[in-house]
């Protein structure tokens, strides 16, 4: 009997972790069944007032931020650095063609022109249960810089971070914008939205249409066949690592 033990041990810690996977993916699809991105902060007409009100300049004096409960340093000169070299914006051979795809399964954002891809970054998308929404939608707004805020301090999800660089909402409060606040690009680590590195941020910021006007900061309300258009498909990972 002894020696068949090992075996027995092995085999149920094997059924233990298949059973746990697949109770954290049923509680993950039941999350997101009770709270899809139609009912989320991100969706909510208060959020998406706080996004109007934003001018896109930097915040000269801001330090430090939150993100999950936790303090994180703003580093505004480098930012300030990035945001004061302004390239011209990339034209491509035809702009109409433009469009972004987001796959969530392998955490990947490339850009194309037609059937040809021109950029491919890593991205960090929404957690499991903050998924980012999937689709097909039109960049709506671009700011060079922002503040985000929202989340919950008693769940431990809250998050204020000025100096958010190159953000560009695709669907409500949802966007592709850069994260100073971790560098574990690759996998799923926001509140809904797409983290990119600054500078691949500031690279595609540049990239999509429409352009910023001269000596503008911000562009709102930018027209379904303005817009870039951007493809957000596949599954969010469960696992963090």
């Amino acid at each position: 009997m002894k020696r068949f033990l090992p075996l027995l041990v092995i085999v149920g810690v094997a059924l233990t972790t298949v059973l746990l996977r697949n109770n954290i993916q049923a509680a993950v699809k039941g999350y997101e069944l009770a709270n899809s991105p139609a009912k989320g902060e991100l969706s909510s007409s208060s959020y998406l007032e706080r996004i109007l009100l934003s001018d896109g300049e930097l915040e000269q004096n801001a330090s430090k931020g939150i993100w999950f409960n936790k303090p994180v340093l703003v580093p505004t000169k480098t930012l300030a650095s990035l945001f004061d070299s302004v390239p011209a914006n990339v034209l491509g051979e035809n702009t109409e063609e433009k469009w972004i795809e987001i796959d969530l399964s392998t955490q990947t954002l490339y850009a194309h022109e037609g059937g040809r891809t021109v950029y491919t970054f890593p991205v960090s998308t929404g957690l499991p249960w903050m998924p980012t929404v999937t689709g097909e939608f039109r960049i709506w707004a671009k700011l060079v810089s922002t503040r985000m805020s929202g989340g919950s301090k008693a769940d431990g999800t809250f998050y204020d971070l000025p100096n958010v660089p190159y953000t560009q909402y695709f669907y409500k409060g949802y966007g592709v914008h850069g994260a100073y606040w971790h560098n574990d690009f690759g996998h799923p680590r926001s509140h809904g939205c797409v983290n990119m590195r600054p500078e691949d941020a500031k690279v595609l910021f540049y990239w999509t249409n429409p352009a910023l006007e001269d000596g503008k900061r911000a562009r709102f309300n930018i027209l379904p066949d303005q817009g870039t258009r951007v493809v957000v498909h596949g599954t969010t990972p469960l696992s963090l690592n």
